[in-house]
């Protein structure tokens, strides 16, 4: 472990929280310090002696600021092997001092993107010395420390303390391996900026946030989530969210968005919804999407748009479910969900952002637009000789909501404010109707001038054919069969109303 003692830095920061114990520790041990601008200043009122770069370089800041350690005595001291006899004597050739420590970060580029500034400020926040200090830094950490990000002030004060002011080379390549991270995250961020409107045929990702969860799917599965749940969401009570906690969640989410304006809820279970319904209170919306199935709804994740009161609180208290999200909780709500302390209630703070979708695959990533169509009444075309009232109709777009929701093969049977059942993820487009039938049947729904939803078309009659028998008096279906015509047959024979979209919901 090749311990160094630090005995020069070269600091220039943007962000100065948290420096002020590290100045400390570096006046303490008579390291000389190389800075600029703001960073001097702040360094020097730390009590600290500062050599400016300037003063190093011979050199002052140029262009506004874009040029001022790009030199080649900066990144000579950073980069030059001091196990290295030519390098030793070209740095004493050309009066090139060592730097051991280099503490940098980057302007703040992501969060004026965020902030929606212009396009001039946005370019002027791509660092360009900073970038070049880090990696150099970090190329060379068998005799340079680099510190990237305010992040890692504390870790590199606990290291100096304990160490009397030393690195060993296994901190270096640590604070190295933070730096390349640092320095990768956020070429990956100007690059999707730029790539908004150029559309290079390349994937980059980066999250920078990792939270280690308790297992995956299964307990033998490692997993982590990447990302800033906080944004999202504020848990209020509960357990830390689990992997299939997660999965679910951002299933509820993606649904309960189509019923903007209307007081909806929802219960799913495995990603799928087994109760949707809208009424004129959370409360009346929760029993109607419980009566759909209540089995089902034992272990699932609870969702509404709207705020959760001491009515509805009271109502699903009884049930065991393992999230309950919804945009605010009344005090007298939460007085009555907390009672059950390893319940998770998220309040959800905004729509989920992005409009891609990215899956590991084989050998690669897939990557898609995430499916933002959304029928309306105006999408349908009538295929029938009998057209929907506007009542079937209504009930034909909630539905269709739904079906979009839910794993293929899939058929939503309901009405108009209520979901009766769904056949989920079957493999013949015939057996889901019959898992929905069945499912109906045994919650006591009648079906009788209820509608359905494919969420793809029907290559032959026979879902016609068994739904008609059932009740069903409306069809909603993307229609694009070379046998479409079969189906309109029936329907016509027998007093079906059939409209047609023209889109294709499949959810694998």
């Amino acid at each position: 472990m090749a311990t160094k003692k630090i005995q020069s830095a070269l600091i220039s920061v943007f962000y100065k929280d948290n420096l002020e114990p590290i100045i400390a520790l570096l006046k303490k041990h008579g390291v000389k310090i190389y800075s600029t601008g703001g960073t001097q200043k702040f360094i020097e009122e730390q009590g600290a002696e500062v050599i400016p770069v300037e003063e190093l370089t011979s050199y002052p800041s140029i262009f506004g600021g874009r040029v001022k350690t790009l030199h080649p005595k900066v990144f000579g001291g950073i980069l030059y092997r001091r196990d290295n006899d030519g390098d030793v004597a070209q740095a004493g050739e050309y009066d090139i001092p060592a730097i051991d420590l280099v503490i940098v970060d980057l302007y703040p580029f992501e969060e004026t993107v965020a902030s929606g500034a212009p396009e001039a400020d946005i370019i002027e926040k791509i660092d360009i010395g900073g970038i070049s200090l880090i990696r150099a830094a970090a190329k060379n950490f068998k005799d340079v420390t680099i510190i990237a990000s305010k992040d890692q002030y504390a870790e590199l004060e606990g290291r100096l303390t304990a160490q009397e002011g030393a690195t060993t080379l296994a901190d270096r390549r640590y604070f190295a391996a933070q730096a390349f991270q640092v320095s990768s995250n956020y070429d990956t961020h100007i690059f999707n900026y730029f790539n908004q409107e150029e559309n290079i045929p390349a994937l980059k990702v980066s999250e920078t946030k990792a939270k280690a969860l308790r297992y995956g799917e299964n307990p033998h599965q490692n997993a982590h989530f990447y990302g800033n749940m906080e944004d999202l969401f504020d848990q209020l009570n509960g357990k830390e969210l689990s992997y299939n906690n997660l999965v679910d969640v951002d299933a509820a989410v993606n649904l309960i968005a189509e019923f903007k304006g209307e007081t909806a809820f929802a219960i799913l279970k495995h990603t799928n919804a087994c109760g949707v319904a809208l009424a004129s209170t959370v409360k009346e919306a929760y029993q109607k999407a419980f009566a759909a199935d209540t089995t089902s709804a034992f272990g699932g994740v609870l969702i509404t748009n709207q705020t959760v009161d001491k009515d509805a609180a009271e109502e699903m208290h009884s049930l065991f479910f393992e999230v309950l999200i919804a945009p605010a909780f009344t005090g007298e709500a939460l007085e009555v969900l907390k009672g059950k302390k390893n319940r998770i209630l998220l309040v959800q703070k905004m729509d989920l952002p992005g409009t891609k979708m990215i899956k590991t695959l084989l050998n690669g990533v897939i990557e898609q637009d995430k499916d933002l169509a959304t029928e309306t009444k105006a999408d349908f075309t009538v295929a029938t000789k009998k057209a929907p009232t506007e009542a079937e109709k209504d009930a034909l777009v909630f539905a269709a909501k739904i079906c979009k929701h839910t794993k293929s093969n899939t058929i939503i049977l309901s009405n108009g404010d209520q979901l009766f059942s769904s056949g989920v993820g079957q493999t013949s487009r015939v057996d889901a109707l019959l898992q929905a039938i069945d499912k109906a049947k045994a919650f006591g729904f009648d079906l009788n001038g209820a509608v359905m939803a494919s969420d793809a078309f029907f290559p032959f009659p026979d879902c016609v054919e068994i739904a008609g028998k059932a009740g069903i008096t409306a069809v909603v279906q993307p229609g694009g069969s070379i046998k479409d015509q079969l189906s309109v047959d029936y329907c016509d024979a027998n007093g079906i109303a059939m409209v047609m979209t023209g889109v294709r919901h499949f959810k694998h």
